[in-house]
């Protein structure tokens, strides 16, 4: 099975920017000229959303003018928000065409492209050179990688030493069957959730030591029922799900958060130092 073939085409929506659009136009956005803040429930695509991405640009502590990479970067909303919250250099990778299509558009409608770039490409073979990077973050990737001593290898190498590696990813924390379909696949033939501890070997086994551990479950759980309770009372449901998952999306976002729930996995985020 090609795997990452399955992956992108999981991914592909086929007029994601067309909806994308009439999504923010219905909302009053103008396509043509926008904020980072008018994407806010759009291109956040990981439990916690923004807030999770702060918490975990906060971990990491990037300086203004590093060069930082996006491992699996989406439609780009957490390297933008990177390159405006810490004023880094940050360059994108993903391996669904669309979605870095997407994800260069909705930049340069923001008035980010000097900042912030994409390109199309395998976290397990990227097309960068041997210590491009001053520091990297993956939000939400690891789900669909089933070698993941390969990837943080291949993120070892693109990192100069010293290096922080910010990763955010949901992680099994109980046994149990997982509920299908999930945001990041239909079935489990492209799911490869795993233990923090696997994730901690595969990283020190890699060239990282880990300096921080945490559990986002409570911060997952609180802005989902906050979200329900909006909706319940009237206000706009977030359109991100439905831009990007399409008619699924209620039951996909049901599943997962039912999952963080009854605690058979949480979003964990590791900090880790190229060493």
């Amino acid at each position: 099975m090609d795997v990452e073939g399955a992956v992108a085409r999981h991914y592909t929506h086929g007029s994601l920017e067309k909806t994308l659009f009439a999504a923010l136009q219905s909302r009053g956005k103008d396509p043509d000229n926008l904020a980072i803040e008018d994407l806010a429930d759009i291109d956040e695509f990981h439990l916690g959303w923004g807030s999770a991405t702060e918490e975990l640009a906060e971990d990491l502590g990037f300086e203004h003018g590093m060069t930082i990479l996006e491992v699996g970067s989406g439609i780009g909303g957490p390297a933008r928000h990177l390159a405006r919250l810490l004023g880094c250099d940050v360059v994108g990778v993903d391996l669904t065409p669309e979605f870095v299509e997407v994800a260069q558009t909705l930049t340069k409608r923001c008035h980010l492209s000097g900042k912030v770039s994409f390109v199309q490409g395998s976290a397990l073979a990227m097309p960068f050179a041997d210590g491009e990077f001053d520091g990297a973050a993956m939000l939400h990737v690891g789900m669909n990688i089933a070698d993941k001593a390969a990837l943080f290898q291949e993120v070892r190498r693109v990192l100069r030493h010293g290096a922080r590696f910010g990763v955010y990813d949901i992680m099994r924390v109980a046994e149990g069957e997982l509920p299908y379909p999930m945001p990041w696949a239909m079935t489990m033939d492209t799911s490869f959730v795993e233990g923090p501890s696997h994730y901690r070997k595969s990283l020190e086994d890699a060239g990282f030591a880990i300096d921080l551990e945490r559990s986002h479950r409570d911060l997952a759980l609180k802005l989902g029922r906050e979200m329900r309770d909006k909706a319940a009372q009237g206000g706009a449901a977030p359109a991100g799900p439905l831009v990007l998952m399409g008619e699924s999306a209620p039951m996909r976002i049901g599943n997962v958060m039912s999952a963080v729930a009854d605690g058979s996995i949480a979003p964990i985020e590791m900090i880790a130092r190229a060493v």
